[in-house]
């Protein structure tokens, strides 16, 4: 099965670690702005989504959403979040650890492009973009 969003060994660790200290968590694909366009982790509950952000998967057990507008664009992309030395954002929890989320991304071969085209994405609502 085809995902758009997988994580490396190293950030499903550190997920598992602030999952333990903040418990359950959620990413979204930041859109730019003060944050460039990092993965952002917060405690569930904690960021406001949208009716237009879309789910893409389940990393380390936690939700990843983009939105809409940004899916847009990297609908043909598959993304591996993982995580490198240095402070990222203030706002999402790994910070204080020395550490932050990036995201590595690569285009979707036509296999994988057809596959998805199976299982359409949803919003965070239950809807399709």
């Amino acid at each position: 099965m085809v995902s758009r969003v997988d994580i490396t060994p190293a950030a499903a660790d550190m997920v598992r670690m602030l999952t333990v200290r903040h418990g359950p968590l959620m990413f979204h694909q930041s859109g730019g702005c003060c944050d460039g366009s990092a993965p952002m982790c917060y405690p569930q509950g904690e960021f406001h989504l949208g009716g237009q952000d879309v789910l893409l998967g389940e990393i380390a057990g936690a939700p990843f959403y983009m939105s809409a507008f940004q899916y847009e664009y990297w609908q043909h992309t598959h993304l591996t979040i993982d995580l490198v030395a240095g402070r990222g954002s203030s706002f999402s929890v790994e910070a204080p650890e020395g550490v932050r989320f990036i995201t590595r991304s690569r285009l979707f071969s036509d296999a994988e492009l057809a596959e998805l085209a199976k299982t359409p994405t949803t919003t965070a609502q239950g809807n399709t973009p």
